[in-house]
């Protein structure tokens, strides 16, 4: 298991859901971890009780980070109490999907800063700290949707397909100062938001992974992890799908 001694990391949208298991997962190999949340305050506080509670250190800290001084003020935080950041995780998302002739300016606005805007808000600022020391790690949770598109969610599949244009520029901007930036693009994975689908719908779902099951949080979290690590220093600009072979090429 790749260790994370010592290193810091800050993880947006982390109060639940794939956030939260990242947040563990990296606190588990030995990172302080950063709770980013915008409105679950009792979520993300059990998130760092939990952390705590292994032995690890965490803080819980509020931030739309779709908004510019937020974002600004979250890395702040972290650096004013850990001293420096290693890892930024880029995972705070949203959903409004609909067809486009159905779709409100709003829902586009929305997903678009949710999604999109609040990573390079966080890149922007990460970036200063870990270019001085010649170090860092950043990883963008983008989505199979970015890839392939999705029917019903235009602004969605444009929000992530977005975040892999980011992600691929900014790796080639900073990797002279040894800072990897890469992207993991999840399938089908369980959460919380989907686990009231019917049956039959998750059949059919099932029947066009090659795999033949869903992701867990954990094959999302176990990938971020070894792109956080020194093992993968020489890994940048990549987009890592953990989709059981749903999206190849």
């Amino acid at each position: 298991m790749a260790s994370l001694t010592d290193k810091v990391a800050v993880v947006t949208g982390a109060s639940r859901g794939i956030g939260r298991g990242i947040a563990l997962e990296l606190a588990k190999r030995g990172a302080a971890v950063v709770i980013n949340y915008n409105a679950s305050a009792d979520a993300a506080n059990e998130v760092v009780a939990q952390i705590e509670a292994d032995g690890g250190k965490a803080l819980a800290v509020q931030a739309d980070v779709s908004k510019t001084e937020a974002a600004e003020q979250l890395i702040k935080a972290a650096t004013d109490k850990f001293g420096k950041i290693d890892i930024l995780v880029n995972n705070a998302g949203t959903t409004r999907d609909g067809l486009i002739m159905m779709m409100k300016e709003d829902d586009w606005d929305t997903v678009i800063d949710t999604n999109l805007k609040s990573a390079w808000n966080c890149c922007k600022f990460a970036v200063k700290a870990m270019m001085r020391k010649r170090y860092g790690r950043i990883i963008n949770i983008t989505s199979v949707s970015g890839i392939a598109g999705q029917g019903g969610q235009t602004n969605y599949s444009a929000s992530k397909a977005g975040m892999i244009g980011l992600t691929k520029a900014l790796a080639r901007e900073i990797a002279g100062r040894s800072v990897t930036v890469n992207a993991v693009a999840p399938g089908f994975v369980g959460t919380d938001l989907t686990s009231g689908l019917p049956q039959n719908l998750l059949d059919q779902i099932n029947k066009s992974i090659p795999l033949e099951r869903w992701g867990t949080i954990d094959d999302v979290a176990y990938a971020v992890a070894f792109l956080a690590s020194d093992e993968a220093a020489y890994i940048t600009g990549q987009v890592l799908s953990v989709d059981g072979g749903l999206v190849m090429g």
